[in-house]
């Protein structure tokens, strides 16, 4: 068995500075912890996979295509491939949030 603990990964450098890192990487997904301080956000950004967010702790917004709302810990949003989506910490507190793209984005590069 092999076990994974976030803290223990570097952290993956990133255009906004926020504290990403990977927890697994293989062709058939790619899954990131995402830890947002209060004020911090990504840019809007659009995938050419699926993705999907769990809140793991705090109330971020998130946005999809031209949807936005506070996420409540222990939610999961879908972001379908090629829409925008965006995470922000408007809040006090700390976020996590873990992100899932399925397949993993290089695949999708290989297959086409």
């Amino acid at each position: 068995m092999k076990i994974t603990r976030y803290q223990d990964q570097e952290k993956h450098q990133n255009p906004q500075g926020v504290d990403v890192r990977k927890l697994y990487d293989k062709e058939s997904a790619q899954v990131s912890h995402i830890t947002l301080q209060p004020g911090e956000s990504l840019k809007p950004h659009k995938t050419p996979v699926d993705v999907f967010f769990v809140v793991l702790e705090g109330s971020p917004v998130i946005q999809v295509g031209d949807e936005e709302e506070i996420c409540e810990k222990d939610s999961l949003i879908e972001s379908p491939a090629h829409i925008v989506h965006n995470i922000y910490n408007a809040s006090p507190d700390i976020a996590r949030i873990l992100v899932v793209k399925a397949p993993r984005p290089a695949t999708i590069s290989r297959i086409l």
